[in-house]
């Protein structure tokens, strides 16, 4: 039976991540910021799917707190098998863009924290030889617009950080997915306009687990997004500046 410690797992896709994963029978450690709506999901987990789930309150900007709340996790968890890193806010750009403290907030929560939440996860899973990193990212990583460009700039690191690990790691047996998600209906894009072709959830969820089934790499859901952001990818600089995107 896995063992899968989930780091934000108070957010809408990394609860129906857990839900997918509990289908599956693994046991499960919650980690996030919010005690009382932890232990409600827990509780909800354990009834449906007849597993263990153990929870813990972590603050994704307290850094220094990082390595021992890792250590504790495993501890109750009884050891690792994988761990999904699902912490991610996307801030306001108007806002962020103008404000540095603002701005420095969102890169701590999106990029930061899985350096330090992650190199601990890391560590273990290549002293054992075997185990998954499942890391959320964006498309918006993939090329900096203006409407969104700290995050996306938050995003585009951590999508090299978890390619940095798959190149660490692979040869140790140790499977990294960095998992580059369109617009998903979470509170996290609730009212924001011109979103384009919004995904459930449940349907990342489900699709974000077959993926461990996979070898490791990047993989865009849904994946038609590979192809859009290819090609604005290749759109010429002097071009793509002018663009309202």
């Amino acid at each position: 039976m896995k063992k899968v410690l989930i780091l934000g797992a108070t957010s809408s896709i990394a609860k129906a991540i857990a839900d997918e994963l509990a289908r599956q029978g693994a046991n499960l450690f919650l980690a996030g910021r919010n005690s009382l709506e932890l232990e409600r999901t827990a509780r909800d987990l354990e009834i449906r799917h007849k597993i263990e789930v153990n929870f813990g309150q972590v603050d994704s900007k307290e850094f220094s707190s990082h390595t021992s709340f890792i250590k504790e996790a495993i501890e109750d968890l009884g050891g690792i098998d994988g761990v999904v890193f699902a912490i991610g806010h996307l801030g306001e750009q108007p806002q962020d863009s103008h404000d540095g403290e603002t701005a420095r907030e969102i890169v701590d929560i999106n990029f930061t924290s899985a350096v330090t939440l992650l190199s601990s996860v890391a560590n273990v899973l290549e002293d054992q030889e075997y185990g998954f990193i499942l890391g959320l990212s964006s498309v918006a990583g993939d090329r900096a617009r203006q409407s969104n460009y700290v995050y996306g700039a938050a995003k585009g690191g951590l999508s090299l950080y978890l390619q940095g690990l798959r190149n660490r790691l692979d040869r140790c047996g140790v499977q990294v997915i960095t998992l580059k998600l369109g617009f998903v209906d979470t509170p996290m894009t609730y009212g924001k306009n011109r979103l384009f072709w919004v995904s459930s959830p449940e349907y990342v969820g489900r699709l974000a687990c077959q993926t461990l089934k996979k070898s490791a790499g990047v993989y865009y859901i849904p994946c038609f997004w590979r192809m859009i952001m290819f090609i604005i990818r290749c759109v010429p600089e002097r071009i793509f500046k002018k663009l309202s995107l």
